[in-house]
């Protein structure tokens, strides 16, 4: 058996920018055991799979160890693949996940955007674990669906963060945001994921489900622009819309290939 397998950088500016996404079409699901497999293989943040759904698509999201509920990066990258490499007609595509339907349409400047639902946060009053696990004192910490969301002082902490991945490991979440004010963006974020077999994601669109509405919040508007700091780094066009985020954003491909089964 074989299966077509394509590489695609999100959120990207430039070829080797963004966060890589294996994305691979299926006419029906594998077995998840061999799902899990080839996401190892992959060993990239997340592989997406999608099979045709009636008009629209079904997908999932695995890391090299887990699978996850939401992510934003690969959905970009199954799009990109969608309207770039098989032909996908329409201008808006649909996709049903584990999080519910997932949109993504065009725009005319070469962007894609994401509609994702905004997710909640609750404050956590207790935070020493997270200065310790951070090495910064955290200005306040947050806990939404998936993550833990950590707000720092400026942006010069979060270039400079050197997380104990080994203390973040150990949180009850699937990972932990840490964000603060942008000096050339709305504002900047890191994401480190060590549970799910991600040390550092280099662009997290899941997580800007989380992002957005807090900022929107704290700089009293619903455009905002961002930058996730990582070393490939993400720049992401956003905007809340009651109830939902929308990530506009760049996708490029790096590879096309075949997988042997």
């Amino acid at each position: 058996m074989k299966l077509k397998i394509f590489i695609v950088n999100a959120f990207a500016e430039t070829t080797f920018g963004g966060n890589p996404a294996a994305v691979v079409p299926l006419s029906k699901w594998l077995d998840d055991e061999l799902l899990q497999q080839i996401a190892a293989q992959n060993n990239l943040a997340e592989t997406a799979f999608i099979v045709p759904q009636e008009e629209d698509y079904a997908i999932r999201w695995l890391t090299p160890a887990v699978e996850v509920k939401l992510c934003g990066h690969a959905t970009l990258a199954s799009a990109h693949v969608l309207f770039n490499h098989l032909n996908y007609k329409k201008e808006k595509i649909t996709f049903h996940s584990k999080s519910g339907p997932l949109h993504v349409s065009r725009r005319n400047d070469e962007k894609l955007t994401l509609d994702f639902p905004a997710d909640d946060l609750t404050q956590i009053p207790e935070i020493s674990e997270f200065e310790q696990a951070l090495q910064i004192k955290p200005v306040a910490v947050y806990k939404s669906s998936f993550d833990f969301m950590v707000i720092a002082k400026d942006q010069s902490e979060i270039e400079d963060l050197s997380p104990d991945l080994g203390i973040l490991k150990k949180f009850q979440a699937r990972g932990t945001i840490v964000t603060a004010k942008g000096n050339e963006a709305d504002f900047v974020s890191r994401f480190f994921a060590p549970a799910a077999g991600i040390d550092e994601d280099p662009v997290t669109g899941s997580a800007h489900t989380a992002l957005v509405p807090y900022w929107a919040k704290q700089l009293g508007k619903t455009r905002l622009s961002a930058i996730q700091l990582s070393k490939r780094k993400g720049y992401l066009d956003c905007e809340l819309i009651t109830g939902r985020v929308l990530m506009s954003g760049k996708a490029i491909t790096y590879l096309e290939g075949e997988i042997f089964l």
